[in-house]
């Protein structure tokens, strides 16, 4: 018995590694040299390109398309049919080659929302929430909820999810947080 279960619809390259516990489901495809770590779960129609790599906990919702340039740390959540870019100006007739693709890095527990878009190069900051629908265009700071087209912050989260309503105390779960450049860190 398998330490992972593919669904027997799904494609698995050569040249994969899945780690323990992970349950991919139907209709996906995995691309050679594509890591994904333990205990993730990948819903149906997920693409996961050449050479990106998944850590563990990752939670990939059905039509996600991981494209190469793409890295997601642990316990990242991906809504249902988000976007990612990997290219500013892409052109049919003439394809940059991938080492020409910018790179976009998905920090812990991150949260994209269905529909979001994440246009490539930059980093999603830690804890951050993307609003569904959401289109990111910068950077995203460490525990920023971000909502619209383009996205912008309108507030902070906590590591639980809960909206902090301006304040460095999460009414939910009573973490302390305080501000930073790199956004709030948790006390």
């Amino acid at each position: 018995m398998s330490e992972f279960f593919v669904h027997e619809s799904s494609y698995i390259d050569e040249g994969v590694t899945i780690g323990a516990g992970t349950k991919i489901w139907h209709f996906c495809h995995i691309q050679t040299g594509a890591v994904i770590g333990q205990r993730c779960s990948l819903g149906q129609n997920v693409n996961v390109s050449n050479r990106v790599k998944v850590g563990n906990g990752c939670k990939l919702q059905n039509n996600v398309s991981l494209y190469e340039g793409v890295e997601l740390e642990d316990d990242v959540f991906c809504g249902p049919s988000c976007v990612f870019t990997n290219d500013l100006t892409p052109r049919a007739k003439f394809p940059k080659g991938a080492e020409n693709y910018k790179k976009t890095l998905v920090r812990q527990g991150a949260s994209i929302g269905a529909n979001a878009t994440i246009v490539c190069g930059h980093t999603i900051g830690a804890w951050s929430m993307i609003g569904a629908g959401a289109v990111v265009t910068t950077n995203v700071p460490d525990h920023a909820l971000m909502l619209g087209v383009p996205a912008k912050q309108v507030d902070w989260v906590c590591t639980c999810g809960a909206r902090l309503h301006g304040k460095m105390q999460c009414e939910c779960c009573k973490r302390q947080f305080r501000e930073t450049e790199q956004g709030l860190v948790e006390e």
